[in-house]
């Protein structure tokens, strides 16, 4: 078995990186670094006392340490890594404007005060969820070791169990109608003869270019070959050769593709969101 700082390098990036942001942002709740309505989304704030951050910070917030809290997490490992590694794999760009659309549209809902919900991060897990139930819609899921569905039923499944825990439901029902919203762009309407409309703007592919994490195949955009270089010169390996920071760059990043071929969570192509 792999130690946890193996299972946490074997991460994706974007999954990894937002499931750690929520982490962080609920243990600065925890030790009492800030008021949670601080970061919650208000539109009388943000117009009249120019708080945009709220417009970000919302879906960072998974809620204070508890079960729920941990069941949003799990999620976030599981099925957005799923997707990560799954339709999205190789496509770090793709899968960066998939929650950004997401996180617009439910941004754009908020602004019925019906619909208004002040924290999103629920709702972003959600949609992560509706999401792989449409890709991986025969997949046989486990809940709590008593009940064995197929995944096209799992939000149907976490919506009636947030049901009977009594926790709120419109959350959970505005991340499924984002994330259908983008499947039926992305997936549905091009299959039935139309036009693919949601494509992946130019501005992510330079934003994951310059973050510098992940892979996008057919990118528009050149990888910056600058990012995450700590070190710039020539190095002398134990062996006796010298090596360039080009070298030593490039064999890791091979290594890595080599070793993610036998650790892949879901094989096979899919006929859906990468269109091969």
């Amino acid at each position: 078995m792999s130690t946890p700082a193996e299972y946490y390098r074997s991460l994706p990036p974007v999954s990894k990186t937002y499931g750690v942001a929520c982490f962080m942002t609920a243990a600065a709740l925890y030790l009492q670094l800030y008021n949670p309505w601080n970061i919650a989304l208000d539109y009388g704030l943000v117009i009249k006392r120019f708080q945009v951050w709220r417009l970000i910070t919302s879906f960072f917030f998974l809620g204070p340490f508890s079960f729920p809290f941990a069941f949003r997490l799990i999620i976030i490992a599981r099925y957005g890594v799923g997707l990560e590694r799954g339709p999205f794999d190789k496509r770090t760009a793709d899968y960066v404007w998939m929650l950004v659309f997401g996180a617009i549209s439910l941004l754009v809902m908020a602004v019925v005060p019906y619909l208004l919900s002040p924290f999103m991060g629920p709702s972003v897990v959600f949609m992560i969820v509706y999401v792989w139930s449409r890709e991986f819609p025969n997949a046989r899921i486990n809940i709590y070791g008593l009940v064995s569905l197929k995944g096209f039923y799992l939000p149907w499944a976490l919506l009636g169990l947030d049901l009977i825990f009594g926790d709120p439901l419109k959350p959970d029902i505005l991340g499924m109608v984002a994330g259908h919203l983008y499947y039926f762009l992305t997936v549905l309407h091009p299959l039935a003869g139309g036009k693919l409309m949601l494509k992946t703007p130019l501005w992510v592919h330079k934003l994951v270019s310059f973050w510098g994490e992940g892979t996008q195949i057919n990118s528009p955009v050149e990888r910056n070959p600058h990012a995450g270089v700590a070190f710039r010169g020539r190095s002398f390996r134990l062996n006796g050769r010298t090596t360039t920071p080009q070298q030593s760059t490039q064999e890791p990043f091979n290594n890595q593709q080599q070793a993610a071929a036998g650790g892949v969570a879901f094989r096979g192509r899919s006929q859906r969101l990468n269109g091969r």
